[in-house]
């Protein structure tokens, strides 16, 4: 089914609200990550994120609408999932499945047929900077793990909760498409 006007200001609202959701996480980071390289790496993936934000916005401009209220229900379900991080390994592992999982979303709207030339070039500039923010979070994460494990105690823990993460994000993001079906109207998953 084809979505209408009305679903891609709901879709595209939803992408603009993980933008904004993703910057308010890395600033709490930011703050938490002290180091001078690290403080430039945040800034630059902080300026993306409020960035893309702005994109998301003006494509919804665009079509002919405002943004609208997104309902958190990915956001609860994978917290609850997951549980509360207890430190700033357990962010970046976050941050880095919530990263892929934005990359993965665009890569499908990219593919399908319903995609038009104002939301591709939204898409394409976004999905460029998703690589980096990707590499740099799990990068960052595993030299954090072996500066503050040991070497390979802490790095192999790091991969384990990484998988963790993938895996039960996985899980709540299955559960998610029919709700998102429901919201929608369509799901570009299918």
């Amino acid at each position: 089914m084809e979505p209408t006007r009305e679903s891609l200001i709901k879709l595209f609202s939803y992408y603009r609200d993980a933008e904004i959701r993703g910057a308010g996480l890395l600033m709490k980071m930011m703050q938490r990550e002290k180091d001078p390289e690290a403080q430039v790496l945040f800034s630059r993936h902080i300026d993306d994120e409020t960035r893309h934000s702005w994109l998301w916005t003006e494509r919804i401009k665009k079509a002919g609408g405002l943004p609208v209220e997104v309902p958190d229900g990915y956001q609860r379900r994978l917290g609850k999932a997951l549980g509360i991080p207890v430190n700033i390994i357990d962010l970046f592992a976050l941050t880095v499945v919530v990263e892929e999982r934005a990359s993965r979303r665009y890569a499908e709207h990219l593919a399908s047929p319903y995609c038009d030339e104002a939301t591709l070039e939204v898409l394409n500039n976004i999905s460029a900077d998703e690589k980096w923010h990707i590499a740099w979070m799990e990068e960052w994460l595993y030299k954090l793990a072996a500066k503050r494990g040991g070497e390979r105690g802490g790095e192999q823990k790091a991969r384990e909760q990484l998988e963790r993460y993938r895996r039960l994000e996985n899980e709540v993001f299955e559960e998610m498409k029919d709700f998102e079906r429901s919201w929608l109207g369509f799901s570009f998953s299918d």
